[in-house]
């Protein structure tokens, strides 16, 4: 009886840990990564490159992939109790991580401009991105005539 509960809190960890890496990854691609290149886009299609696209694509397809094998390896190789524990574990991380990831929040903003600033062929704005200067941001977009900002409001809760 002991081994199948430290099973199941195995299991049930590593549900949470393919939620965390994969399922946060593919939820920042949908929710904060597209909905930022598509502001992008639209205030100029050449203020980032077409590769940042392939990017996001190339990182959702990897965590579909990783998700699906993980998922079906559990669920056709474990029995009932650890399937239960593994997806119990799933559904947890969701909830801790499901509010958190939007634009608006000042961690997911900043992953955004860590893994997309080498997009941007503007070196002084690329610079900027990298650095996480926000102020910076909005002004170097004016410099450069784009009127609108893709840049969020932040509250201080996040």
């Amino acid at each position: 009886m002991e081994i199948k509960i430290m099973y199941a809190a195995a299991i049930f960890f590593g549900g949470w840990l393919m939620s965390y890496v994969f399922l946060r990854q593919l939820l920042f691609n949908f929710r904060v990564a597209d909905p930022l290149l598509k502001k992008m886009n639209a205030i100029d299609p050449e203020l980032i490159a077409p590769g940042a696209r392939r990017y996001t694509n190339t990182s959702v397809a990897v965590c579909v992939v990783s998700i699906a094998v993980l998922c079906g390896v559990v669920v056709f190789l474990c029995p009932k109790y650890l399937i239960i524990s593994f997806f119990v574990g799933v559904a947890l991380c969701l909830v801790m991580i499901l509010g958190k990831i939007k634009p608006s929040n000042r961690g997911m903003f900043e992953s955004f401009c860590n893994g997309y600033c080498r997009f941007v062929p503007d070196d002084e704005l690329r610079t900027i991105l990298y650095n996480k200067d926000f102020k910076k941001i909005n002004r170097r977009l004016r410099e450069l005539g784009y009127g609108s900002s893709f840049v969020p409001e932040f509250d201080d809760r996040t």
